[in-house]
């Protein structure tokens, strides 16, 4: 493991770098970037695996920048992938912040609007392109890039690579750019299809990593509130939201319906400003509303998991999971959107009966107890409509039928008696 460094100036980067650097008011190398840094220089092939928010951008960007070193020739000598356009778009200000006093040239690619502008600047030369692997390859085929002089390939976020399906996508591109090249790979967490990737893609990898994979990041505080259903959730939030500490909140929902619905009653009572954004909304749309965002115009963003990849906002007070990710690895993407740049957040989780059971699970991955709290008393239970119940009581058996296949279920082993006209009681019989 390579020693600590106290200040970048150990890294001896140049100082076009450095000057950056300090503009950006970077005081001292965060735990990844210490050991990743040193790693990639060396020229090894390095798999990282960070938290979000612990400076990992800068981890291999400044490293990639210092080797690029300044612009030559017309086509891409370095490649980053990452599986959003919101990740992209983040990724490319990192560089041009980074890279400000170079002269090297970015181009990100992705999809979402026409190709016809990225094309152009592709056509005026670059030194590193930032794409989604759908992207790269519509104009890879298309005859608009060049890619034989690629001489590092990073792979960011790789464990959402793989949970939006993008391995046949990354394997075509491992065929069309050079075999001889550095790889670097980056990712939270390590499941399984990652650990398969890592094997296609890495060879004899140095391992940077600053603790344990899937772990949250100290600087969060966790709170869990067991709510019984979807109104109640509406309740306790507009409660939260009506406390002046929350300054700047992420909420995040599983599905784009649940996200509309929720920015609309936060709109209508006034407890933001807020946008939303999902996959429905347009490219533009989603990112006035994460510019706004950071540009601290807006008090609430409302999101899905996939659409938030990319926010990279340091002064996030708290998070709100209206809904609890069944994608375990996503509990520890979302609370990393707040806790970022050594600043403290605020995680708070809302889950009824049958999100209780992903909660255990979550506690399993992140190999640690999420704090349970009682709701405070000014929040209105309501009680659960009877649809809802049915559902939550539905999920809660699959659940219990996926651990146990003999189990046969609440619902079969409930059969209602009711009273007869001569007072006598039968059993009620199951529709056929």
């Amino acid at each position: 493991m390579p020693d600590e460094k106290k200040s970048f100036e150990d890294f001896k980067l140049n100082r076009q770098l450095l000057n950056a650097v300090e503009d950006l008011q970077f005081d001292i190398p965060t735990p990844i970037q210490m050991q990743a840094i040193p790693l990639v220089l060396a020229g090894h092939d390095v798999m990282g695996i960070a938290q979000t928010g612990t400076g990992k951008t800068a981890a291999y960007v400044l490293p990639l920048l210092m080797k690029v070193k300044y612009s030559q020739g017309h086509d891409p000598r370095a490649l980053i992938l990452a599986p959003t356009r919101e990740l992209v778009l983040q990724i490319e200000d990192n560089i041009k912040a980074l890279g400000k006093y170079t002269d090297l040239k970015v181009v990100a690619l992705y999809g979402g609007i026409g190709p016809k502008t990225q094309i152009e600047q592709l056509g005026q030369g670059t030194d590193l392109v930032v794409a989604t692997p759908g992207r790269l390859m519509d104009i890879y085929l298309a005859g608009e890039l060049i890619l034989k002089d690629i001489k590092t390939l990073v792979l960011d976020e790789a464990d959402k690579m793989m949970d939006m399906g993008f391995m046949p996508q990354l394997r075509k591109i491992l065929e069309v750019i050079p075999v001889k090249r550095q790889n670097l790979l980056f990712s939270a967490t390590m499941p399984p299809k990652v650990v398969t990737l890592s094997e296609e893609f890495l060879e004899f990898p140095e391992v940077a990593e600053v603790a344990p994979q899937a772990t949250a990041v100290e600087t969060v505080r966790q709170e869990l509130y067991e709510v019984p259903n979807l109104k109640t959730k509406i309740n306790f939030l507009a409660y939260l939201l009506g406390k002046p500490r929350l300054e700047r909140v992420i909420v995040f929902t599983r599905t784009k319906a649940t996200a509309d619905n929720v920015f609309k009653y936060i709109d209508r009572k006034g407890l933001g400003p807020a946008r939303v954004i999902h996959s429905n909304k347009g490219q533009n749309s989603r990112i006035n509303a994460i510019n706004a965002f950071k540009e601290g115009e807006l008090r609430v963003l409302v999101s899905t998991d996939v659409s938030a990849r990319g926010i990279d906002v340091s002064m996030v007070s708290h998070v709100i999971n209206f809904d609890v990710p069944i994608v375990y690895e996503d509990y520890v993407h979302r609370i990393g959107r707040t806790g970022r740049a050594r600043q403290e957040g605020v995680a708070i989780t809302f889950a009824d009966a049958a999100e209780m059971y992903h909660v255990g699970k979550i506690e399993k991955v992140i190999r640690e107890p999420i704090p349970l709290k009682k709701m405070p008393t000014p929040v209105e239970v309501v009680k659960t409509e009877k649809r809802e119940q049915i559902e939550i009581e539905r999920q809660i058996d699959m659940f219990k039928r996926r651990e146990d296949p003999t189990f046969k279920g609440a619902f079969h082993e409930k059969k209602k008696a009711y009273p007869t006209p001569k007072g006598k009681m039968r059993k009620r019989r199951g529709k056929k």
